[in-house]
């Protein structure tokens, strides 16, 4: 193929003109392919009154567990709990667009703020709407609130879909605790009994998930609102990996 030196020495320079404000076009658009900090499990279980989420605080670099303090529950307004599973600077993100939705609410002065559904149905069509774009925001959101005085418990992933259940559970949970949270959930649980079940299932997630750590925060909303508690360690008792007769 001719090089352009060859075009210049064969023409000469009186035929050959450059730009000199010439400006190579952008480079294209690129967006995240894949998830780089990650978090795992989130576990959603509803009881008599109220809701309750769970999830552990690692945050994994690959492989690598690099953050063991990043808090993947989050409190929307004064009654919606939001916790999510998948990159975490993604969930940032997403906090961010539900900053501006209370400080809209905020503004307006009218005395109503968005509903725990409202809420749910809003991530789905914010979700649908980055996936559409071929950037999607690489999470599974549990969604939970008092609506019209009865728990609600949604799950928004990150092509959009959407559904409500009783019990949910995001990442790896979805197969190894799912099944625990429905045998073991009836509509008069209590608050009490509810702790200990997530409890229980994070225990075995911790066992069995090795992006997990025992470092766990459990979250609560009701009709007296929301909280979420401080992350705190868990007993483990790995002697049941033992075989009879080992020490």
């Amino acid at each position: 193929m001719p090089l352009l030196t060859d075009f210049i020495s064969t023409f000469g320079d009186d035929h050959v003109s450059f730009d000199a404000g010439y400006q190579a076009p952008a480079s294209p658009a690129t967006h995240t392919v894949q998830p780089i900090v990650t978090g795992a499990s989130v576990l959603g279980l509803k009881y008599n009154g109220g809701v309750v989420l769970a999830a552990d605080t690692l945050g994994s670099y690959g492989s690598l567990a690099r953050f063991r303090d990043l808090r993947r529950i989050t409190i929307m307004g004064q009654n919606i709990l939001i916790g999510a599973s998948g990159d975490y600077s993604d969930f940032q993100k997403i906090q961010e667009i539900l900053e501006d939705v209370v400080e809209e609410d905020f503004c307006l002065d009218d005395g109503r703020s968005h509903t725990p559904k409202e809420i749910y149905s809003y991530l789905g069509r914010v979700l649908y709407g980055r996936r559409n774009k071929m950037d999607p925001l690489w999470n599974t959101l549990l969604v939970a609130g008092m609506e019209e005085g009865s728990p609600f418990l949604g799950q928004v992933e990150l092509l959009g879909t959407q559904y409500e259940d009783d019990t949910l559970a995001s990442g790896f949970g979805a197969h190894i605790a799912r099944p625990l949270l429905r045998n073991a959930y009836r509509p008069d649980l209590t608050e009490e009994e509810a702790r200990n079940i997530v409890l229980e299932c994070m225990r075995v997630l911790f066992y069995r998930d090795a992006r997990t750590i025992n470092k766990i925060q459990i979250a609560v909303v009701n009709a007296n609102g929301a909280n979420v508690s401080e992350p705190f360690s868990f007993d483990t008792n790995w002697s049941i990996g033992l075989k009879p007769g080992e020490n």
